[in-house]
């Protein structure tokens, strides 16, 4: 470890000392003991927020794009070193794109059509206070980049976190609130509880003052969050396979769908989860997997220990989630070298490792017998959760089919998976992928309401 790694080391160790032995929250901006008081303050900087120009939301924003880039590589120790879950580097680079990447108020547009009979503008007005809930994959990159879009849209937010990421998240709340006032905003433009439980949750969905619920994590959550009586926004389970065909450049198809696998040790939901490959071209697939990709081939006798540990009694084991390959081997008694990074075998879809969504580096391959059967098969794996899926082929009418077959918010073609995100592709950056709500990838004009505004007779110049 390099002197600077053991000096951020000491830094998050400290932080994380000292949100242990704090006896209340007063030294946290946007920390409230209670939900309804979280909500109330909330709706205090929300009058503001709704009063404060684009320029000076922007300028906000800018300030919260500095802190986050100063402040990534602690956040993302943070977040690995409270949950166990994920990969420093990985999660700097996380931070950093949603730095860069997240849309502010550039997002917040107006139509307008005018003619003889006047003037008529559709304009994104801010709900008011949303109330987000949030996972602990990635804890504070959502925490964030879901704030730099809702205050963007003249909202506030009030969170219900994951409790297995809460002291993550609070730094992350702090630190958009002090980016706030130091750019001469509000406090509490974010804010969240000490303790959050499933009480707050539905506390904070039950409230009168929230209009708007974002909800990130699995079904469970997302569920709940669409039976609450609110507008839900949910961005739910995947299972995203990656086909290869047999047009496909077969050693770029390796290399991207491993490195996008193993990105945060397949914490994100974009990720690869599986392969369903053409039998022609399968054999070769799995060659540069294991020969140049660092993946390790479990056999039979390997699959079924880590089914039993993985899959304990039949239910995803969390003390397995986001880990590496090789603590996940070392779960079993395989020891193996620094280089392998993922866990691969070949088998069918309906086996446990391949038709379960188990974020971490397991990465099974499903053999088709002809493209048409492969694009059966991901179907199938993929759950109809309509999130994501991946495809690695020349064949335009192939990726065609796949993309009408597969019908998901998100499909990248010959590339890695994190290419959706903006990270080595274009487009803007999100931790919400509202798939089962239909918002697709979220920014900051998800978190509007259209409104309507006409002047008749009047303001047409032509």
């Amino acid at each position: 470890m390099s002197v600077n790694e053991q000096m951020v080391q000491d830094i998050v160790q400290e932080v994380l000392a000292k949100m242990q032995i704090a006896s209340d929250v007063s030294g946290n901006r946007g920390v409230f003991a209670d939900m309804n008081e979280a909500i109330a303050a909330a709706q205090k900087a929300q009058k503001i927020v709704a009063r404060m120009t684009l320029d000076h939301r922007e300028k906000v924003i800018s300030n919260i794009r500095k802190k986050i880039k100063e402040n990534a590589e602690i956040l993302a120790r943070m977040g690995v070193e409270e949950t166990g879950m994920g990969n420093v580097g990985h999660k700097i680079l996380k931070h950093q794109l949603v730095a860069e990447k997240t849309p502010g108020t550039e997002d917040i547009t107006t139509t307008a059509w005018s003619g003889d009979r006047g003037l008529t503008l559709i304009e994104m007005g801010p709900f008011g206070v949303i109330g987000a809930i949030t996972p602990c994959t990635n804890p504070s990159e959502t925490v964030l980049c879901n704030t730099i879009g809702m205050f963007a849209g003249g909202n506030t937010v009030v969170f219900n976190p994951h409790p297995a990421a809460i002291k993550t998240s609070i730094y992350a709340v702090n630190l958009l609130n002090e980016a706030s006032v130091e750019a001469g905003g509000p406090d509490n433009i974010a804010c969240t509880v000490e303790h959050p439980t499933l009480e707050t949750s539905n506390v904070m969905m039950k409230h009168k003052a929230i209009q708007l619920i974002a909800a990130t994590g699995g079904p469970g959550v997302v569920t709940a969050v669409l039976s609450s009586g609110r507008r839900g926004i949910g961005a739910g389970a995947g299972n995203p396979p990656a086909l290869v065909d047999e047009t496909a450049d077969i050693r770029k198809a390796a290399q991207d769908i491993v490195n996008g696998c193993t990105f945060d040790n397949n914490l994100p939901c974009i990720a690869e989860k599986e392969i369903v490959a053409v039998d022609s071209v399968a054999d070769e697939l799995m060659h540069y997997m294991i020969e140049e990709q660092g993946c390790y081939l479990a056999s039979k006798e390997e699959q079924d220990a880590l089914t039993a540990v993985v899959l304990k009694d039949g239910r995803l084991n969390r003390k397995c989630v986001g880990r590496d390959a090789k603590t996940l081997l070392g779960m079993i008694g395989v020891t193996v070298p620094d280089n392998i990074r993922c866990i691969t075998f070949e088998g069918p879809k309906e086996h446990p490792l391949i038709a379960t969504e188990l974020m971490m580096p397991i990465l099974g391959v499903v053999r088709a017998k002809d493209f048409d059967d492969a694009v059966e098969q991901a179907v199938w794996l993929e759950h109809g959760n309509r999130h994501s899926a991946h495809i690695h082929s020349k064949n335009v009418d192939n990726i065609t089919k796949y993309a009408k077959a597969i019908d998901t918010a998100i499909l990248v073609k010959n590339g890695p998976s994190y290419a959706a995100l903006g990270f080595g592709g274009e487009g803007f950056c999100t931790f919400t992928i509202a798939s089962r709500t239909g918002e697709g990838l979220t920014s900051a004009s998800t978190f509007t309401k259209r409104r309507r505004c006409v002047m008749t007779d009047s303001l047409c110049i032509r």
